[in-house]
């Protein structure tokens, strides 16, 4: 009895969870380094997008004397990795994840959810969070930021949300998805101004690194990288395109249809919980909504990969969380979850079935699509005053 009243106590306070974060996130770095570079190909590139700004390089194009493979973050970027890639990479690498880690922990910090809820969102999520530690992924710090775009939104701070929203928005362009709690800023003249007045100084910042000139050719070539990035992401059988689109192409065999196919009715299917206006004051409404733009912008991208859930799977925890009946339906979606979309790629899968199955039919995305249709549902359906509960 006192055994399981110390576990209870220690799976319950976030302390303890937030701490094995921030363990993991330094020894995956570690084990990256030792290694060799060809194992943290992904922060090598990260590094030179700094350096090719200083010395006014393309930032797009391939290195390969450096690193495998191209960069694909804007050059605002530059300023972001600046303080980790002056350091050797020994360092350097776990300070950039520790630092992506504690704009995740953060965010969960910032959840209006209890404690105890807040530290069983941070357990469900260690697996992806794992996944993308050990890729050394921006995407860590990014779900982060989309959370806390959308918190600050509730708190009524606008400033502070549009600053969230800029800085993944000049980084990978998901950050524009923060503006899906548009509708419930109270004062939205403030967040307009703060979001141009941080665009603007965001657009202008890499160029005291490089010059005028030569951010405003990255910043055509950034659009002219993502261009090709997507196009190369359309092939059936790479370890890209775990979305909704990827199911159907691999699922049919044909690499050929366009995203358009599914972007114009999902992003209408999005939008429709928009209409019950009368839902807008109440936080479990808004915290779907934020749940339905995690999942939507990974489901809908061609870019989608393994460390990618990392957001994916944030918005089916706060979706888990919120629910005041924990449904057979709803502890099944969310097993299905854990099993397919966050431990495919895990050695409980036999490689067998990650290559000819999880990665061949981009089934690591099919759990959460399951998921989304079903946030989609409650938002158009449900009383939001009565059905939720967030205590």
């Amino acid at each position: 009895m006192i055994l399981k009243d110390k576990f209870l106590k220690f799976i319950s306070n976030p302390k303890y969870i937030f701490g094995i974060y921030l363990l993991v996130s330094v020894l995956s770095a570690i084990a990256k380094f030792r290694g060799g570079p060809a194992k943290y190909n992904n922060y090598l590139i990260f590094k030179n997008v700094f350096y090719n700004t200083l010395h006014e390089n393309n930032i797009y194009l391939r290195y390969p004397e450096v690193h495998l493979d191209s960069n694909h973050y804007g050059v605002f970027f530059s300023l972001l990795i600046a303080p980790f890639a002056v350091f050797p990479d020994w360092l350097g690498m776990p300070l950039w994840n520790v630092a992506n880690t504690l704009v995740f922990l953060f965010a969960i910090h910032k959840l209006p959810f209890s404690n105890q809820k807040k530290a069983f969102f941070a357990w469900l999520c260690l697996q992806e969070f794992i996944t993308a530690a050990v890729s050394l992924q921006f995407n860590i710090a990014l779900t982060g930021l989309l959370m806390l775009s959308a918190v600050y939104i509730y708190e009524r701070k606008e400033t502070q949300s549009a600053f969230s929203i800029m800085i993944g928005f000049f980084v990978k362009l998901y950050g524009v998805a923060g503006l899906s709690a548009f509708f419930f800023v109270k004062n939205k003249l403030k967040f307009i101004l703060a979001l141009i007045g941080f665009g603007i100084l965001f657009f202008v910042l890499p160029m005291l690194l490089s010059s005028y000139h030569f951010g405003i050719q990255s910043y055509a070539d950034w659009f002219q990288s993502l261009s090709e990035k997507n196009v190369s992401n359309q092939v059936l059988g790479n370890r890209q395109d775990f979305s909704l689109m990827g199911i159907v192409r691999r699922v049919l065999g044909d690499a050929s249809i366009s995203n358009l196919t599914f972007l114009l009715p999902g992003m209408l299917v999005f939008a429709l919980p928009y209409l019950r206006i009368k839902q807008y004051k109440n936080l479990p409404f808004q915290l779907l909504i934020l749940s339905s733009t995690l999942l939507f912008i990974v489901l809908f991208s061609s870019g989608s990969e393994s460390p990618t859930y990392i957001i994916a799977v944030a918005g089916v925890m706060i979706w888990f969380i919120i629910q005041k009946e924990k449904t057979p339906l709803i502890i099944g979606l969310l097993i299905f979850v854990i099993i397919l979309t966050c431990f495919s790629f895990s050695d409980l899968f036999p490689k067998f079935i990650k290559e000819n199955y999880v990665i061949k039919y981009s089934l690591k995305a099919l759990p959460c699509c399951f998921v989304w249709f079903r946030v989609i549902y409650e938002l158009l359906t449900k009383d939001f005053q009565k059905d939720y509960k967030l205590d």
